[in-house]
């Protein structure tokens, strides 16, 4: 299953993260300040981050740029009431892979979860072949086996 970890210090903004892509079928854990939010990030157990800029603790931007500084590459969605150009732009810059400012409509954010997901998991070879007990069919090539034949 896909695990999301929504990094908000808003319990009524967090509660709209976790219902919302809760309810596209995504794994949804919710840690309510930086310090423990960077802790659960560097853990590598999640298939997108969505962050907060303010937060107690540690800053999204601080939190950003550490992740990126030790090689994480998880997608993260940043999510803020500092929705100016240049916050945007400094969010982005840092490491953010996209950035919603607040208020957001709940359907885009998970709009945007998808498309983060999506690009970072392309469609591998494996999920090109389909297989039924011991018939394979490879969709790319065209080509059928039974029985690894």
């Amino acid at each position: 299953m896909t695990r999301i970890l929504a990094i908000e210090d808003d319990a009524i903004t967090a509660k709209e993260i976790v219902t919302e892509l809760s309810s596209h079928g995504l794994e949804v854990d919710w840690v309510d300040n930086g310090r423990d939010g960077l802790a659960r990030a560097v853990s590598g157990d999640y298939d997108l981050i969505t962050l907060d800029r303010m937060l107690p603790e540690m800053d999204g931007l601080t939190i950003v740029t550490h992740l990126r500084a030790q090689g994480i590459s998880t997608p993260i969605l940043m999510i803020s009431a500092l929705s100016d150009v240049d916050e945007r732009v400094r969010g982005l810059r840092a490491g953010g892979d996209d950035y919603l400012p607040k208020p957001f409509a709940s359907d885009e954010m998970a709009a945007r979860v998808e498309v983060l997901l999506r690009r970072s998991n392309p469609v591998s070879a494996a999920k090109t072949v389909l297989q039924v007990a011991d018939l394979e069919l490879n969709l790319i090539t065209r080509e059928a086996c039974r029985g690894g034949e």
